[in-house]
């Protein structure tokens, strides 16, 4: 994936597209932050921690836009937008509803989850196979769910 950004930058520089120039540098810089914290830790940056941390930037980004579209500032409610859609086209394609479901039953079946205190088991499942692909904050509420009373 760092070579998706090295080489996406180089081409937006040549295209002159500033926004994206400025959008793949903030990224590259917050990577080079979770790298130096990773190291510290003993640790390395691997794909699924770089997904994790785009959707965090999206997630990010549209927080912002709403609170300036609700301050009626378009100008950076504009510029939030441009970011989500450069972000994102880095992120692999979100999953639809129903797979989330689906995936959702196949991670409680597999990780042999009963009830809600299993959740941990089976969004950490969730996240190591499908990171990047799907929003974990409401899968989880999805898990919570289906293991909840009922469950």
């Amino acid at each position: 994936m760092r070579e998706q950004f090295t080489s996406q930058l180089k081409l937006a520089m040549k295209a002159g597209e500033r926004r994206r120039v400025d959008t793949i540098r903030m990224i590259t810089a917050a990577l080079k932050d979770k790298d130096i914290e990773a190291r510290g830790l003993g640790k390395s940056v691997g794909d699924d921690d770089i997904l994790a941390l785009l959707q965090k930037m999206v997630k990010s980004r549209q927080e912002s836009l709403e609170i300036y579209e609700k301050a009626g500032r378009a100008d950076l409610a504009g510029q939030e937008a441009e970011e989500i859609v450069i972000i994102r086209s880095f992120l692999p394609e979100p999953m639809d509803e129903a797979a989330v479901e689906a995936a959702i039953t196949e991670a409680i079946t597999e990780t042999g989850a009963a009830s809600i205190k299993d959740m941990g088991k089976v969004v950490a499942a969730l996240k190591a196979k499908y990171a990047g692909r799907m929003d974990f904050g409401k899968a989880s509420a999805l898990v919570k769910a289906k293991l909840g009373p009922a469950g």
